[in-house]
């Protein structure tokens, strides 16, 4: 034991000198001045020293190599016999410790040599330990089943693709050595996979252990993460996400795109909520205590799906701002939002956070995606030509795409307002009512409004008869209001906003009766002042004439124009029985009254219930007139 003490203050001695000497003649130097101090110093002890050193080490370098070069050629997996796995891991313990206690003497020629060896035995057994390290997890993956342990741990309440084959098992591929255990796709999240074997885990952290101490821990990680990899992009697959890049997503036809969102909707949860947790647990547990390797580790697994997920979301913000395809393109920003927690807690390491980064970009511009498409809607009715004009003053094709658009927007108006508070500084905001209380949505709300509004008013100065034109803005006028008040628009533009535009349609209701009634009612006023007897019945006939020629004309041509809404229909016709027929009886009683006319019967065409007759005819549309309302 004494002996064995000797020989270490000798090693440590030379190792002194050989650090603080610049070359070996300084190195002998400072030994010289130790042997003053102490005799066991001298050059001849330090030389019998080296001789000893370089023995031992010979020697047991010789017994490691046999005891691992046994192990690294055998044919038959070592941890098949869990003797041969400990005794290696032993002899793996034992050069390990043997390249560490004397790398400080690497400076002595015998040894220096002697590591050399060492290190290619290393690097002979680490290769050997990456094999069954590989293996291990493969052959681990086959053995759990893991399918059959998701059903298990669903109690039932799994939800599994119709197109799935039950035979399968969830295992796909060609052979046996291309079989990889995948997920099956599932609805309920509360749930963690285990993926391998408490034992395997055990023998892969043992594994892994060793390398991470001999230096080779990127190897490690690198050939743990291209096993689970394989296992996470054939999950992705067997839940119907397809390797897309951008380019491919988009130039898909949208009804294809469509359905490959609701595939990405399904992926992405289970990814971030089942298969990376699940991950991030099991790669915790084999690289236990070793969490540098564990991140690396971790990264290189989900890297790729990771990737994958994000690619087809950034596909789809950068694609096209065409605005129908707004609420798939909300489906994927809420998605993404809801996943937010999960990206930050799964990704939360040094190496992981480029993709919670990346993600969190990419749903910012799926955010600007959507305030694009509004842009877009803005540009669609700003750009709707006024050409030709709806028949009958009906509704306009562009008042009911836009109405039923924003009030499905508005069922997810908590999204938007997201979207849209996120926008600083809104650029509408200056060219509304001073909305300073209103939020940003609301303030777009009413910017679109009020494009619309004047795209319709553009339109329907192409009507030649201004009666018409005032009948064109009630119809529109009033479904836009009905539409507001019974949807979350009445919430977001308010009720004063609601009044002052049921109050435009009121007086659109007026200047219609102005522009087409007042010349009808009009001829039945009797002239002031006293008139000839003579004269006053020819005026009383002329007027009951003309009367008669303005009531046929407006009749017949306001038969067949349309108000879509049957109350407002209803009280269009009531005012106008009530402006029109009290008129009539006055005049047509006076008429009666006077003498000089004699057979007055061939002059009166319509009685009172002829007259309300025909106006309760009037406003029935016909065919394409825009009349119906949805």
């Amino acid at each position: 034991m004494a002996e064995n003490g000797e020989e270490k203050l000798l090693a440590v001695a030379r190792h002194i000198a050989k650090t603080l000497g610049h070359n070996d003649n300084m190195a002998d130097d400072i030994l010289q001045i130790f042997s003053n101090f102490d005799g066991r110093f001298s050059r001849e002890n330090m030389a019998n020293d080296d001789r000893r050193n370089s023995a031992a080490l010979e020697l047991t370098l010789k017994s490691l190599e046999r005891q691992i070069s046994q192990y690294v050629a055998a044919d038959q997996p070592i941890w098949s016999d869990s003797a041969d796995s400990a005794a290696f891991l032993d002899a793996v313990d034992d050069l390990i410790t043997t390249i560490r206690d004397w790398t400080p003497m690497a400076g002595d020629k015998s040894v220096g040599a002697c590591l050399v060896r060492a290190e290619d035995l290393m690097q002979q057994t680490m290769f050997r330990l990456e094999d069954e390290f590989r293996t291990l997890v493969e052959r681990g993956g086959e053995s759990l089943e893991l399918n059959r342990a998701f059903r298990s741990e669903l109690n039932g309440n799994s939800s599994f693709d119709d197109e799935d084959d039950e035979d399968e098992e969830g295992v796909i591929g060609g052979g046996e050595e291309h079989q990889i255990p995948t997920a099956q796709p599932i609805t309920d999240y509360d749930i963690v996979i285990d993926a391998l074997p408490s034992g395997t885990i055990n023998d892969l952290h043992e594994i892994a252990k060793r390398m991470v101490a001999a230096g080779f821990g990127k190897e490690c990680s690198h050939v743990y993460s291209s096993c689970r990899r394989e296992f996470l992009e054939e999950s992705l697959s067997r839940l119907g996400l397809q390797k897309l890049s951008i380019d491919e997503v988009q130039k898909m036809p949208w009804q294809d795109l469509e359905d490959e969102i609701e595939r990405w909707i399904k992926a992405a949860n289970v990814s971030l909520r089942i298969l990376f947790p699940s991950e991030r647990r099991l790669v915790d547990r084999v690289f236990y205590g070793l969490s540098s390797a564990a991140d690396l580790s971790f990264m290189e697994v989900c890297r790729g799906s990771t990737i994958q997920i994000l690619n087809f979301t950034d596909a789809i913000a950068i694609g096209s701002r065409s605005p129908e395809r707004l609420f798939k393109v909300l489906d994927v920003f809420e998605t993404m939002r809801d996943l937010m927690p999960e990206f930050d807690a799964v990704f939360s390491n040094q190496y992981c956070l480029f993709l919670r980064n990346e993600a969190v970009t990419i749903w910012k511009r799926l955010g600007e995606a959507i305030r694009g498409i509004f842009m877009e809607l803005e540009n669609l009715i700003s750009r709707d030509p006024a050409k030709t004009p709806v028949p009958g003053g009906g509704l306009h094709p562009i008042t009911r795409y836009v109405m039923n658009y924003l009030r499905a927007a508005c069922r997810s108006r908590q999204t938007l307002e997201q979207v849209f508070e996120d926008n600083a500084g809104v650029p509408h905001q200056s060219k509304v009512d001073d909305r300073a209380s209103s939020s940003s949505m609301s303030v777009q709300m009413a910017w679109i409004m009020e494009l619309l509004e004047s795209n319709l008013e553009a339109k329907s100065k192409i009507y030649r008869d201004s009666a018409l034109c005032y009948v064109f803005m009630m119809n529109n006028g009033r479904y836009i209001v009905q539409k507001v008040k019974d949807s979350e628009l009445g919430s977001l533009l308010g009720d004063d906003w609601i009044r002052k535009h049921s109050a435009k349609v009121r007086q659109y209701h007026v200047n219609y009766q102005r522009s087409a009634w007042n010349k009808v009612v009009g001829v039945l006023k009797l002239e002031s002042g006293s008139l000839a007897p003579n004269a006053a019945v020819k005026s009383m006939k002329e007027k009951l004439k003309l009367f008669n020629i303005y009531f046929d004309e407006i009749c017949k041509n306001q038969t067949n124009w349309v108000i879509f809404d049957e109350l407002l229909r209803d009280d269009l016709r009531i005012s106008l029985i009530k402006i029109v027929l009290p008129a009539y009886q006055s005049f047509v009683g006076r008429f009666q009254n006077v003498p000089e006319i004699g057979r007055h019967d061939k002059y009166i065409k319509y009685d009172a219930e002829d007259i309300e007759a025909r106006i309760n005819g009037l406003f029935q549309g016909s065919r394409g007139s825009g009349g119906g309302r949805k």
